[in-house]
């Protein structure tokens, strides 16, 4: 799908999503609703420059070049309400991308059902409400949804895209298709609160500043074991797809152990319980979440350590045999006896 598209809200959301619909070869209206009286001609061109700057980002990324930055450019119209009517008339899918106020969306949501066309998908972009609780403020709720990307839009692959239980599936797929087209990268999940990503970083996040407050160890350093140790092996392996690498039942009595420690909040998952009864514990009984067929086993498991190879190569942490030291024991070694004791005076 490529026809035209248009993105309602013209703030930061607004313009990433804009940058990324036309880097990926879509003509983009952005629709701005707010009334700006005597600043509206500046707002308007403020916008447009930022999404220029999106672009030309990714001419000194490499990823666009420069002889065609004025034409991708080009795709993109940055309108106010009143110039939009043609636009909205024609376009094949909406994103809506104003802020996280009901009261805003209501309203905004209402607009773009009389301006568009009566089976034309209309996307949320909201990382707050639910679309069942937006579907509320719709004539035609099968037709709305929620395409929740992550900052920045321009840049960030994945979007996640969430129906209601009205939504039909010709909707789904229209915004699917779209985002693929574009070169992103859709899951669709169901209406629930935080969505996949949020849900999943607020548990982390939280738990890092707990770890900073009960002096487990600095921001820093906390930081550094999440870029190596952390997001390298995730951005091979997902979560689950690491439940089964490395055993269900490892996660299970790890789980145990840490909420008799830290509380309940680390307790194992009824499903994991399941799991552990039921015998799917992971790769090396053959099924987990995921089935691995034994004689594919080593293949597969060849493919996920050169892929983590990648990673690592790519954030400079992959070491080569020769770029070690000679003797690194020994070095090792003879700069910890040139240290003062532990609790010396100097």
């Amino acid at each position: 799908m490529t026809a035209a598209v248009a993105v309602v809200g013209a703030g930061r959301m607004g313009q990433g999503i804009a940058a990324a619909l036309a880097f990926g070869k879509v003509d983009v209206t952005v629709v701005d609703l707010r009334e700006r009286g005597n600043e509206a001609d500046a707002y308007l061109a403020a916008a447009r420059a930022a999404i220029r700057t999106s672009l030309e980002q990714k001419v000194r990324l490499g990823l666009l070049a420069q002889s065609d930055l004025p034409g991708v450019f080009d795709r993109v119209r940055v309108v106010s309400r009143a110039g939009a009517t043609a636009a909205m008339a024609d376009t094949g899918l909406v994103f809506e991308a104003v802020p996280e106020i009901l009261d805003i969306k209501r309203a905004t949501l209402s607009w773009i059902e009389s301006a568009v066309g009566g089976d034309t998908p209309i996307a949320s972009t909201t990382s707050s409400f639910l679309v069942s609780r937006l579907a509320e403020f719709v004539a035609r709720p099968e037709r709305l949804l929620n395409a929740h990307w992550l900052n920045p839009a321009d840049l960030m692959p994945l979007v996640e895209v969430s129906p209601s239980s009205e939504t039909t599936p010709a909707a789904v797929e229209a915004t699917c298709d779209l985002l693929s087209a574009v070169g992103k990268t859709p899951v669709v999940c169901a209406a629930s609160p935080g969505y996949i990503v949020p849900r999943l970083q607020a548990l982390v996040m939280n738990e890092a500043a707990r770890m900073v407050e009960e002096g487990v160890a600095s921001a820093t350093e906390i930081d550094r074991a999440v870029r190596i140790g952390f997001g390298s092996r995730f951005a091979v392996l997902g979560l689950l797809e690491f439940i089964d690498w490395g055993g269900c039942d490892t996660l299970f009595h790890a789980s145990n152990y840490l909420r008799d420690e830290l509380g309940e909040r680390f307790g194992p998952a009824p499903l994991i319980e399941q799991k552990m009864v039921s015998g799917r514990r992971g790769n090396n009984g053959g099924a987990g979440f995921y089935d691995v067929e034994p004689a594919a086993s080593a293949s597969y498991q060849a493919q996920r350590i050169a892929a983590f190879a990648q990673v690592l190569e790519a954030t400079g942490q992959l070491h080569r045999y020769n770029d070690l030291p000679r003797d690194a024991v020994r070095a090792a070694a003879g700069a910890q006896s040139t240290r003062p004791a532990r609790g010396s005076q100097n």
